[in-house]
């Protein structure tokens, strides 16, 4: 599996939310922390999207139509291709409850949403190297 973006080896970042700003600040956090941002609006896109750039990370809305956040996750990690790649959950909920579902379907980390760009990089930093 390749570990990096393209020839530069910055590491790829997908990010998928239904919420068109919550993916546009997603996306200018992590540019500006260097890394390479992909966005998906559901998780039917998400999965072609996984196929197809093989990303270094995944950031998952649990609330979104059609594919729910739990329903594209557990399928990512039941493909043994991706089952290795961090998926952050996303969710404006922070029960107990759905960071335990979240755990159950294979999920690596959990982040409340709204969150900082602080917060966004330092979930990103506890799974991939550093850019640049």
């Amino acid at each position: 599996m390749q570990t990096s973006g393209p020839a530069s080896g910055t590491p790829r970042v997908l990010v998928i939310d239904d919420s068109n700003t919550i993916r546009r600040s997603a996306e200018i956090f992590l540019r500006q922390g260097g890394y390479e941002v992909l966005l998906a609006e559901d998780g039917f896109e998400a999965l072609a999207k996984v196929n197809d750039t093989e990303p270094d990370l995944i950031f998952c809305d649990i609330l979104m139509p059609r594919l729910d956040g739990y329903q594209t996750c557990a399928i990512i990690k039941r493909n043994p291709r991706f089952s290795a790649v961090p998926v952050v959950m996303l969710s404006s909920r922070d029960g107990v409850f759905d960071k335990a579902r979240g755990r159950m379907v294979g999920s690596d980390e959990y982040l409340t949403k709204p969150f900082t760009k602080e917060q966004l990089l330092r979930a990103v930093a506890q799974f991939c190297p550093q850019p640049g």
